[in-house]
C-alpha cells in the first residue's frame, strides 16, 4: 500500500493540531492549579486560597482622616504596647483569666459583649470597643454597661457608608446620641475611604472580592486590623484556629459566652463559609489570614492556643 503526499500532509496537520490542543490543555491545568483567585473545597468547607506575597505593613495604614470623630475634631491617638483582644467566644467561660486581661495595658472588646457578671473570665477593663452598625441598638439598650464607665475611653463604629453618613437615618442618630450623652468617651465612625481599604485588604489577602463573593467582613476583621495598627503586640483571647471546626469531634460551644442558648459556633462558622447565596461572614477564611498575620505582627492566640 502506497502513501500519497496528501495523506502525509493530512497526517502532519492532525499531529500539529493534536499537539496544540495538548499544550493548551496543559497550560490551562497549570493556570487553574496555581491561580491565587481560585477557591477549593476542603472537606465540605468553602475555603479561599491566601495570596502571597506578604501583606502591606498594616501599621503604616493609620491616617488622621480614617476615623471620623462623632463630635469635635479629635483624632484616634491611642497607642499601646501590649493589647488584649477579647473575643465573644464561650471558650472563655471557666478560664479564670479576668485578672490577667485587666492587667494588660490596653483591652479591646467587640460589639455588645458585656463584662458585668463575667469579670472572672473576661475581666472588666475596656480601653477600646469596636462596634458594628447592627449592634448599635443593643449597646444603647444597656448604657450603664457599655457607655458610662470611666475606663472605657474609645468607641469605633463601623458600617456601610450609606448608613453611617445618612444624617436622617436611625443608626446615624443613635451614634451621635452616644457622642453627645457621654462626653467622656471618644467616639468615632470609620470613614468611607477607610471602609474601602478594609475591603481592599480582604481582596489582597484572600484573592476574593468581598462583594462578588457575597461576603460581609466581620467585626473581628475590623478589630484585628485596628489592634495591629494601635498596638505593638496583640494577645487574642478565645478565638479558635481556622482548623478547629474541621475536627470530627469538636465540642459544641455557644457562639457567644453571654448567650448560652446561642447556636453552636462551628455550625455558624461552617454555614457561613459554605454559603454561596446572600451575604455571609467568612469566619474561617478570616482566621486563615489572621494566622498569617500572627507571624508578622506579634499576635498570640490563647484559650485556645494556636
Amino acid at each position: 500500500m502506497f502513501t500519497t503526499s496528501n495523506d502525509m500532509k493530512n497526517t502532519a496537520e492532525r499531529f500539529v493540531i493534536a499537539m496544540v490542543i495538548f499544550i493548551l490543555a496543559t497550560l490551562l491545568i497549570i493556570y487553574n492549579s496555581t491561580s491565587g483567585n481560585g477557591s477549593v473545597n476542603y472537606k465540605g468547607h468553602f475555603v479561599y486560597s491566601v495570596l502571597s506575597p506578604a501583606p502591606a505593613n498594616l501599621k503604616k495604614w493609620v491616617t488622621k482622616d480614617g476615623y471620623i470623630p462623632v463630635s469635635g475634631n479629635k483624632t484616634v491617638n491611642l497607642r499601646c504596647g501590649l493589647c488584649a483582644l477579647i473575643t465573644s467566644s464561650s471558650h472563655l467561660l471557666g478560664s479564670k483569666i479576668g485578672s490577667e486581661i485587666d492587667a494588660t495595658e490596653c483591652t479591646i472588646r467587640m460589639n455588645d459583649a458585656p463584662t458585668t457578671g463575667y469579670e472572672r473570665d473576661v475581666g472588666n477593663k475596656t480601653t477600646l470597643r469596636v462596634v458594628a452598625h447592627s449592634s448599635v441598638y443593643r449597646v444603647m439598650r444597656k448604657p450603664q454597661e457599655f457607655l458610662n464607665r470611666s475606663q472605657e475611653t474609645v468607641m469605633i463604629f463601623w458600617g456601610p457608608p450609606q448608613k453611617m453618613q445618612n444624617r436622617r437615618g436611625s443608626t446615624y442618630r443613635l451614634i451621635h446620641r452616644v457622642g453627645s450623652a457621654f462626653p467622656n468617651l471618644s467616639t468615632y465612625i470609620v470613614a468611607p475611604k477607610r471602609m474601602q481599604q478594609f475591603d481592599d485588604l480582604f481582596r489582597r489577602e484572600t484573592g476574593r472580592d468581598r462583594k462578588k463573593s457575597h461576603s460581609w467582613l466581620s467585626t473581628g476583621w475590623f478589630t484585628m486590623v485596628i489592634a495591629i495598627e494601635l498596638c505593638d503586640s496583640v494577645h487574642v483571647y478565645g478565638m479558635v484556629p481556622p482548623s478547629h471546626c474541621r475536627k470530627p469531634q469538636h465540642k459544641r460551644m455557644p457562639y457567644h459566652y453571654y448567650e448560652p442558648k446561642s447556636p453552636d459556633e462551628c455550625m455558624i462558622f461552617i454555614g457561613n463559609e459554605r454559603a454561596k447565596k446572600g451575604n455571609h461572614h467568612r469566619f474561617i477564611t478570616e482566621k486563615d489570614v489572621f494566622a498569617q498575620w500572627a507571624k508578622l505582627y506579634n499576635i498570640v492566640f490563647t484559650h485556645p492556643s494556636w
